[in-house]
């Protein structure tokens, strides 16, 4: 599946499209750090081992459960407490029990965040470990305000809007003054309702086929104002640093 017939062209972002803003929303797994990095990679099989050790099923059958899970319920970890009832600290906890070593720091990245006017946000559905240790191996944690994690969230997830709403009310976020970062173009549906300017982040065009089928949907939907594959590039980009 090509990435002519996933994405929809988007005009190329200049300065102006987001002078107005003044808090900046990032997603993290896949947003902040590139898809090819093996880091939710990592996560992504501890889940599975998770599934097959609790309902004691093979390897492909707990994937098959766990992918359906995150598709139907926003996160493996929701369609776990929903169906089966399960401690959501021991499954957090045992996710992302994972080696951070080969992530490597940013400086380019930190530098044009650090520039950004206003606030910065981690707005993730991981937990906030997790978004601490992955921001500190990049050289990114001090440039952010704060993490909303998916306890702060009270486990319910992204796309989920009350979820948006519980963030926004939080920290006091003015959405037509707001800009977020996401690497599912479903979980830009609430923000762009909001009134917050939505930016896609996309794995380059050779690395379009990683992940499941269903992750690269809606990305020619109108929600989405802008897309990039690089970050760093369209931050620098869009605020003259």
């Amino acid at each position: 599946m090509s990435s002519e017939t996933l994405i929809r062209q988007t005009a190329e972002a200049v300065p102006a499209d987001f002078a107005h803003v003044r808090d900046w929303v990032f997603d993290l797994d896949n947003t902040l750090y590139p898809r090819r990095t093996d880091l939710f990679a990592q996560i992504d099989v501890r889940m599975t081992e998770f599934v097959a050790d609790l309902l004691k099923l093979s390897r492909d059958e707990a994937r098959l459960v766990q992918k359906g899970f995150y598709r139907d319920y926003g996160t493996t970890l929701r369609g776990l407490m929903t169906v089966h009832d399960i401690d959501p600290d021991a499954f957090l906890q045992y996710v992302h029990d994972i080696d951070y070593s080969g992530l490597v720091a940013d400086p380019a990245l930190g530098e044009v965040i650090k520039a950004l006017p206003g606030r910065k946000f981690i707005f993730t559905n991981g937990d906030r470990g997790h978004a601490e240790r992955t921001a500190r191996a990049l050289g990114i944690l001090d440039h952010f305000e704060d993490i909303f994690d998916i306890v702060a969230a009270g486990l319910n997830p992204k796309p989920a809007a009350a979820t948006y709403d519980l963030f926004v009310g939080r920290h006091g976020i003015e959405p037509a003054r707001a800009a977020m970062f996401e690497d599912l173009a479903r979980n830009l549906i609430v923000p762009k309702r909001l009134g917050m300017r939505t930016i896609l982040v996309v794995p380059p065009a050779l690395e379009e086929l990683l992940g499941d089928v269903w992750e690269h949907e809606g990305r020619e939907g109108e929600h989405i104002d802008f897309i990039t594959d690089d970050l760093a590039t369209f931050l620098t980009r869009i605020s003259n640093v």
